[in-house]
């Protein structure tokens, strides 16, 4: 499996090359060319589910998922990257936790018409290749440490109240993390973060039974 992908990254990528690597095929390129069995789920994200796969190992493990999360990363990179970390990889479900970083506008600004339209696109590409997506609630947040001008809660609203429109339209499931971590003020709850936009443990435990209470019916 993923043979192309094991031949162009036969060598060490440089520092110049990576610099160079907007979408980062080169985090998982090694990991996908060594996999000799498709994973039931890829969970393709950012730092959310880049960091899950630190704090909890054994929940990715245990249920035969592959995370691939890259921090930072915005939807539009997601989507450069879906064929050589979901699509080459085949497995049953991908599962899409994406949209807090356009938000904060890591790459500039974008509109939630275009945040929602790489998702779909990420959607549509699974469907076509027999791929079940998932599509996922963006956590809730009062701040980014790093954007401090950017007021995130109620673009988090609203970009769930479309993914949510879209699920419906596209008749796929949808992961509600959101209402199981947010406070009054749509920032996560006390005691669930270390930076008040990343899942700590305890977060992440929440997290966890509502994802495999959809993937279990799939």
């Amino acid at each position: 499996m993923a043979a192309a992908t094991s031949a162009l990254c036969a060598g060490t990528v440089s520092a110049q090359d990576k610099a160079h690597d907007w979408a980062q095929f080169y985090r998982y390129a090694e990991a996908n060319a060594e996999m000799t069995a498709s994973p039931f789920a890829v969970m393709m994200g950012d730092s959310i589910t880049d960091f899950w796969v630190g704090y909890d190992p054994d929940f990715f493990k245990d249920n035969d998922l592959a995370g691939r999360g890259i921090s930072g990363q915005t939807t539009s990179e997601m989507l450069v990257r879906f064929r050589q970390d979901v699509i080459a990889l085949k497995p049953k479900v991908v599962v899409i936790l994406a949209g807090v970083n356009d938000i904060a506008e890591n790459n500039g600004p974008i509109s939630v018409d275009n945040i929602l339209g790489n998702i779909r696109s990420m959607v549509e590409l699974a469907k076509a290749h027999r791929i079940k997506p998932v599509v996922c609630s963006v956590l809730p947040t009062g701040g980014f440490s790093w954007r401090p001008d950017i007021k995130p809660a109620p673009i988090i609203v609203e970009l769930n109240r479309r993914i949510v429109e879209m699920a419906n339209v596209e008749k796929i499931p949808f992961v509600d993390y959101y209402s199981a971590l947010a406070d009054e003020n749509g920032a996560l709850r006390e005691g669930l973060s270390f930076d008040g936009c990343h899942p700590n443990i305890k977060g992440y435990r929440i997290m966890e039974p509502i994802l495999l209470s959809t993937l279990q019916k799939l």
